[in-house]
């Protein structure tokens, strides 16, 4: 049982590089794209939450196995958008989690772990 997600997250735009932001945004969702279409990635939504001053507001969702999201996440163009993101994004980090049945798995391994009174 792995990860079959990865989120790249974020804040906000630093003040003064939005558009360093905008141009990255879509210059990624490009990325992502030739990734799903070459099979490395299932699938990926771009997500931005309404304003709720929190500091997590927007996020790409990306599916895949978690093998090739291992290697996703291991390339040298994920960590030069990484990279790139630091640059203009505050809070950018990413995590990697599960979805579908992954999430009924780890559920399963968590309720047998709970200590017995």
């Amino acid at each position: 049982m792995g990860s079959n997600v990865l989120v790249f997250a974020w804040n906000r735009s630093l003040p003064g590089r939005e558009s360093l932001s905008a141009q990255h945004f879509q210059e990624f969702m490009e990325y992502l794209g030739t990734e799903k279409r070459s099979g490395r990635i299932e699938n990926f939504e771009p997500v931005l939450l309404e304003p709720h001053g929190g500091t997590f507001n927007g996020f790409f969702l990306i599916r895949g196995e978690p093998q090739k999201l291992s290697e996703l996440a291991n390339s040298r163009e994920w960590a030069q958008h990484i990279v790139r993101g630091l640059f203009h994004l505050d809070g950018s980090c990413t995590v990697r989690g599960m979805h579908g049945q992954a999430v009924m798995e780890r559920m399963d391994l968590w309720i047998r772990s709970i200590p017995k009174s």
